[in-house]
């Protein structure tokens, strides 16, 4: 067994050691797929479209310009959103879609939450969608809800404070979540007023009580603690659409389009080279990493139960 093969399989099958590679998860819009790819080397070591999943032909073009990626379950599962439309649970290890919806409107962010059922945000329609998820169906046609939300770009869930968050217009807006599974609830409960309008991205800091926020003119920290935004620095703050960062060691991903909103690279804050392929049209980029601010450390793949929340805390 060659070395190659030892390092994808630890991968695919989530046995990380310390000396790992780092891999980030990408949106690739040049043929509507997501990527993961090792950033020493520029490998990809894996890559799902849903050509290659079981989402039904005449749904493909739901799955244009993917915009969101995150990992889940321990990364052995990835939530996406396109622009096509598309809201999807994807498992990694044989590339099956388990669950996918239209929620039309220009989806750009969706987040899991605690009971199995997912939640996104859509720019073009100012709305915010909440699924009843059932895998028995990969495609839903089942229990949906939505709420106004001004542009909305991101949602993020707080599992310390079981708060949902989310940009709406220059404000950032706290929902808390019902916890019934079969007809969920959300309900606004905070508003904060944001550093300036077009939020974009919102996205946990790895490892802090803190998140990311992006507009098109600033790249911030927000402390939750605190509640107040402190800017970061960055050779260039517009337009960033992404940002990820990760243990010690890895440095914390800003992503700038070069045309229109897509580029063929990564970088960091400062702008340095990560990740480049010609040709390719990557709108986003996240480390490959879990994400303990909104999911549990052991995070077990659930579905929609008449109960609140799993404890797996």
């Amino acid at each position: 067994m060659t070395k190659l093969f030892i390092r994808i399989a630890a991968i695919l099958f989530f046995s990380f050691s310390a000396s790992a590679q780092k891999t980030i998860l990408l949106t690739e819009q040049a043929q509507n797929r997501l990527l993961i790819v090792e950033q020493q080397s520029g490998q990809t070591i894996w890559e799902w479209l849903p050509q290659q999943s079981n989402v039904a032909p005449e749904h493909f073009s739901w799955f244009k310009n993917i915009s969101e990626a995150k990992p889940l379950f321990n990364r052995k599962y990835v939530l996406l959103t396109a622009s096509g439309g598309a809201v999807a649970l994807v498992r990694i290890s044989d590339k099956k879609t388990m669950f996918y919806a239209n929620a039309g409107n220009n989806p750009h962010s969706a987040e899991l939450l605690p009971d199995g059922n997912i939640v996104s945000a859509a720019s073009t329609g100012n709305v915010m969608t909440l699924f009843k998820v059932d895998t028995a169906n990969a495609l839903h046609s089942g229990y949906r809800k939505t709420y106004y939300l001004k542009e909305g770009h991101n949602v993020v869930w707080d599992k310390k404070r079981q708060l949902l968050w989310a940009t709406s217009g220059d404000t950032l807006k706290a929902f808390s979540y019902s916890g019934n599974c079969l007809k969920p609830e959300l309900t606004e409960k905070e508003k904060i007023l944001l550093p300036g309008p077009e939020a974009h991205d919102l996205f946990p800091v790895f490892g802090k009580d803190e998140l990311w926020f992006t507009n098109v003119s600033g790249f911030y920290k927000f402390s939750l603690k605190t509640k107040t935004f402190t800017k970061f620095p960055a050779n260039d703050a517009r337009n960033i659409k992404s940002v990820s960062s990760g243990p010690a060691g890895y440095p914390v991903i800003a992503m700038r389009p070069k045309e229109k909103w897509w580029t063929d690279e990564v970088t960091d804050n400062m702008g340095k080279s990560l990740y480049k392929l010609k040709g390719l049209k990557i709108y986003k980029a996240r480390w490959f990493v879990d994400n303990q601010f909104s999911y549990p450390k052991k995070h077990v793949f659930n579905l929609c139960q008449q109960k609140a929340y799993l404890n797996t805390q």
